[in-house]
């Protein structure tokens, strides 16, 4: 470990805020970024992610889209906030807080965590920026994605 966190943990954080920057330019769904990167694509970002955190975020990102072949979408949750959005990073910390609970909770590897988190109710709550759940608890938000149900 070397800094406050883990690095695998960073490396995770910042694959959750690419891909939130991804979806954000694109106008997408997380989950359809998620499925357009695919998991090699998903692995190499998160094994790669210290080299690539070292570049410019959207020129890294620009890469990922155009070899995933993604298309612009019509998914526009910065446009539909009433409040202030969170930044991508805000969000990425959100999804990395959710994906290394549901590894531990599931036992499970990260990158099928991060496909289960993203694919889950979850996923649309927490791209709802003009509700509140994006910022609860991290323990409530996993708990929400381990229940099924938000409380």
């Amino acid at each position: 470990m070397t800094g406050r966190e883990d690095q695998k943990e960073n490396d995770l954080f910042f694959t959750c805020s690419l891909i939130e920057y991804s979806a954000r330019k694109t106008k997408n769904k997380r989950a359809a970024v998620v499925n357009a990167l695919g998991k090699t694509s998903i692995e190499k970002i998160y094994d790669l992610a210290d080299i690539y955190h070292s570049d410019n975020i959207e020129r890294v990102s620009d890469d990922f889209i155009k070899s995933a072949g993604i298309q612009d979408g019509d998914f526009d949750n910065i446009s539909a906030a009433k409040y202030i959005v969170p930044s991508y990073w805000d969000i990425g910390k959100v999804y990395k807080r959710l994906i290394l609970g549901i590894a531990k909770e599931q036992g499970t590897d990260i990158v099928d965590a991060l496909f289960a988190a993203y694919h889950s109710f979850v996923s649309d709550k927490i791209d709802d920026y003009n509700s509140s759940f994006y910022y609860e608890a991290p323990q409530n938000i996993l708990n929400a994605f381990l229940d099924g149900k938000i409380e």
